[in-house]
This record gives C-alpha cells, structure tokens and sequence, in this order.
C-alpha cells in the first residue's frame, strides 16, 4: 500500500491536524480490537505486526489474516453474524491509527491533508483489501495440505520476486492460518523436504520447483 499513500506524510497530517481519527500504542501479544459491536471501525497498521484471529466454541484458534506495516483491516470489512469471535492480537509491538468509515467522506473541520489523500485513495485501499481476502480464499480452496502449503509459498515468491521466501509465521500459527492440523503439516513439510520441492532453514524456505 506504500505507492497508494505516503505514510509518513499521512502520519504528521494525522498528528497534527485531524480530530477524527486516534493512533494508539500497542504491546506484543495484546489485544488491538474486537470485533463484537458494528462501529464501523477501520484501523490501519502504521507499524509492526498483528493477526485477525478466529476462536470458535471449541476454543479452536484460526488465523483469518496476517497484517504487516500500512495494512487495513476492522470491522468494516467484515459484515458477518459471528463477528464476536474476531479479535486483532499484536504479534509485535504496534503503532496503530482508528478511524470510522463513516467520517471518511466528511469534510475534516480543519480541512486536513489526511482526509484529502484518504477520499482520493480509498477506492484503491479496498481493491487491494479485496485482493488479500481473494489470496486467502485461493490457498483455503486447495483440497490437500501439500497443495495448501506449495500454494502459500508460490504466493509469497511471487510477492517477493524470490524463489526464497520467510515465512511470516511459526508453524504453529501457519497451520492456524491455513486451518490444518500442526502435527500433519509438519509431516508434509518434511515429506517436501525430503522429495526435493523445498529447502527449509528455520522461517526460511527456498522452493526448488
């Protein structure tokens, strides 16, 4: 999102002139927002990182999404019955900034540059929200584990224009993102080592196909 709008710039408008928008401070491993009430809230990731994260009645953890420097995520984005389960966890320490969808198209009354570069941008902010959340489905879709795991991967080269990727993930948690067993992903890792389509060194694989 960095060619969509200069965050830095985007950050001072923010400090210094808007009212209608908040940059709170969060810690590793604290919750950043949930989703339970329709508050319209879109919040964005001015650094660090953080998960949306699914627990159902059983207590079973999925990762919905991973959020990196200048990501979009909220409430808005998700108009569903069961957003109660939804919570936004820091992975590490957080710079975050809140506003409603509903002021975006208000006139700011200090008439700030940040709502001027939000209302001429967002159009394009939300095609590339859309974008994440299709890339999410095209790896959920894949029938096995291996072809969960391969499609992830060739997903990340391609973001990276590297044939070696890191992992944004622990295994712990990349099993909650793609909704498969940790114990069985494992295995099938290790069956891609050993059969010669990857390399793994820690966080870091490198594909060899």
């Amino acid at each position: 999102m960095d060619d969509i709008i200069d965050f830095e710039e985007f950050f001072y408008d923010f400090s210094d002139n808007c009212k209608n928008v908040q940059k709170k401070f969060f810690k590793k491993n604290q919750i950043i927002t949930t989703y339970i009430q329709k508050r319209n809230q879109i919040c964005i990731l001015l650094s660090g990182e953080a998960d949306l994260i699914r627990y159902d009645f059983n207590g079973g953890r999925s990762i919905i999404e991973h959020f990196t420097k200048n990501d979009i995520f909220g409430e808005a984005f998700y108009i569903i019955s069961t957003n109660n389960e939804l919570s936004v966890e820091a992975k590490k320490n957080c710079e975050v900034i809140f506003f409603s969808y509903d002021n975006i198209y208000k006139k700011c009354t200090n008439n700030c540059k940040f709502h001027q570069k939000l209302t001429e941008s967002f159009s394009r902010i939300i095609v590339q929200k859309v974008t994440n959340l299709n890339t999410r489905i095209e790896v959920l879709t894949k029938r096995t584990i291996r072809d969960k795991l391969l499609g992830y991967f060739s997903i990340l080269s391609t973001r990276s224009l590297s044939r070696t990727i890191l992992l944004p993930f622990s295994l712990t948690d990349l099993a909650d993102f793609l909704s498969v067993d940790r114990s069985a992903m494992m295995r099938e890792i290790r069956n891609l080592k050993d059969e010669g389509f990857i390399k793994k060194n820690g966080n870091k694989i490198t594909l060899m196909y």
